[in-house]
């Protein structure tokens, strides 16, 4: 019995001999950060502790519930185990010879590959890299720095504007390894040249050895622009703040965190960010974009102008800048300026429907309704699902009188966009010009189950229930009115002479009043007729 047991035993240890558990322990052995179960403790510890694999599988677990960080953290294992031994094999130790291993065991053998472009938020994850085989610059270089930090490599993450790679540096030799070429080596004249590095850079991230933390800060950047894409800007905001308290010096970083103070109408903070931004990277044409929406959203147009202009000086070919230039020129009326900017546009992308809307708005702005209406039509030809287009040409046909043609391309832009309250609204004012009341009660009420609150189409409503002769109906919609916009006269005077109709004499005399302080020509036999009642 005693002699079967001792077998047994001699069996299960030559079992666990096998194991890379019973192996030398990796290089990241007993840090801090493997035990780490949040960001936040994460967060508090040097960043020597930091285990950068353990950090990124968080986030992912934060991601998705479906996630188990630590089964991908034993996958890693397995790989630096693979990777080590391979390494024994060749006698080779821990110096930069392992990184030809590590590439061809990577990029050869498991075949890990960069996607062509980085528009799909899985590809930041580090699980969901280990599951597809597949990244982008900074998602594969995040799988490296774990690789590398398990073997005890001297592995290091750089940064440059809008890419990250990794780089070898045991303080004799160093060069860079381009994690989306197969771990292939450019110099640093190949970043700096091709990511337009500023020459400024001394007192920036850009080209440093970066710790784990600032490689963190870098991941918790392209995480805040994951949360914003799929739109909870709350978690995008808490990411990006936290990029920009570890990483000051990143101008992307607080470019990302100025939109998302932006899309907040927090117009003073994005406009610090921005500046900061630019501060570090004075040549980023996107940034300089950015300020001048933030300058337009102000109401500073001569210096949002002055920031357009300067970011089409560094990108002749930045489209959207184009049309927001135009759109500040057409704000402060300066339609020829507004023109030539859209047909510079044209002249680079010549079928660019929005291109072509836009110009269509301008011309209409200018009161040039056919050549408006050419604009609109050129957006058609080559987008024939643009809503917005078909908006414009009603718009057009209706300043002209052609009031079948305006109807038809109202319905046709509703067709494409059902909840495009502006256009249903519309509808409802070219129905009420016909005088068919009906249909124009039938278009303001759908307009408003949308969510079209505007005081205008409460008002509207209310003045098609009165020549109805409706003034139960009218009285609500006008008093609505009111509570959005005291402050409107004729709404006032509308409601004075439904009220009279309803005989309720005394909110009529109110209504009436205040109509006439407002400075509301009133008309002195109704407000003799409603004073009559009252005495």
């Amino acid at each position: 019995m005693k002699k079967t047991l001792l077998i047994m035993v001699l069996v299960s240890l030559i079992a666990c001999s096998s194991s890379p558990a019973s192996q030398k322990p990796l290089a990241n052995d007993g840090i801090n950060g493997l035990y780490a179960r949040s960001i936040e403790q994460v967060l508090r510890l040097q960043p020597d502790e930091i285990d950068l694999a353990t950090a990124a599988l968080i986030i992912s677990e934060q991601w998705s519930d479906m996630v188990n960080g630590r089964r991908y953290l034993s996958e890693l294992d397995e790989m630096a185990y693979e990777i080590r031994e391979r390494l024994e094999e060749k006698k080779i130790v821990a110096t930069f010879k392992a990184v030809e291993v590590i590439n061809d065991y990577l990029f050869e053998e498991l075949r890990f590959q960069s996607v062509k472009k980085a528009d799909k938020a899985e590809d930041l994850f580090l699980h969901c890299v280990m599951d597809n085989k597949r990244g982008y610059c900074l998602s594969l270089s995040v799988l490296y720095l774990s690789i590398g930090e398990r073997l005890g490599l001297p592995l290091y993450g750089v940064v440059v504007p809008g890419h990250f790679f990794v780089r070898y540096d045991d303080g004799r030799i160093r060069f860079n390894i381009e994690t989306t070429g197969g771990g292939g080596y450019n110099t640093d004249e190949h970043y700096i040249n091709k990511f337009k590095v500023p020459e400024d850079s001394e007192d920036t991230i850009y080209m440093k050895n970066l710790n784990k933390l600032q490689t963190l800060g870098c991941f918790f950047n392209n995480l805040g622009n994951v949360y914003s894409e799929i739109g909870d800007i709350d978690t995008a905001q808490l990411a990006l703040e936290r990029a920009v308290e570890i990483n000051p010096s990143l101008a992307e970083t607080r470019t990302n965190l100025g939109n998302i103070y932006l899309r907040k109408d927090r117009i003073e903070d994005a406009i610090y960010e921005y500046r900061s931004a630019i501060g570090i990277n004075p040549n980023d044409s996107k940034t300089h974009n950015n300020l001048g929406n933030a300058y337009t959203k102000k109401q500073w147009y001569g210096e949002a102008i002055a920031e357009y202009t300067y970011s089409l000086r560094m990108d002749a070919n930045f489209i959207d800048c184009y049309m927001n230039l135009a759109s500040v020129y057409s704000k402060r009326k300066m339609y020829s300026e507004a023109i030539e900017e859209l047909k510079q546009a044209l002249s680079i992308e010549p079928r660019n429907a929005d291109l072509y809307c836009q110009l269509g708005d301008v011309y209409y702005q200018k009161d040039d309704y056919e050549l408006a209406v050419t604009q609109y039509k050129n957006a058609l030809k080559y987008n024939r699902g643009l809503a917005e287009a078909y908006l414009g040409l009603a718009g057009s046909y209706g300043k002209q009188g052609l009031e079948k043609e305006e109807i038809k391309a109202y319905k046709k832009a509703i067709s494409i966009k059902p909840d495009m309250t502006v256009a249903i609204a519309y509808l409802g004012n070219a129905y009420f010009t016909q005088k068919k009341y009906d249909k124009a009660i039938e278009q303001y009420k759908k307009a408003l189950s949308l969510g079209g609150g505007d005081v205008w189409i409460y008002y509207n409503l209310a003045a098609a229930y009165s020549n109805e002769e409706d003034y139960e109906q009218a009285v609500p919609v006008y008093e609505k009115a009111l509570a959005i916009d005291s402050g409107n006269g004729d709404a006032h005077y509308q409601l004075s002479y439904a009220y009279y109709k309803l005989k309720k004499y005394e909110p009529a005399l109110k209504h009436i009043g205040a109509a006439r302080q407002l400075g509301v020509e009133v008309d002195e036999e109704l407000l003799k007729a409603i004073t009559d009642k009252l005495e």
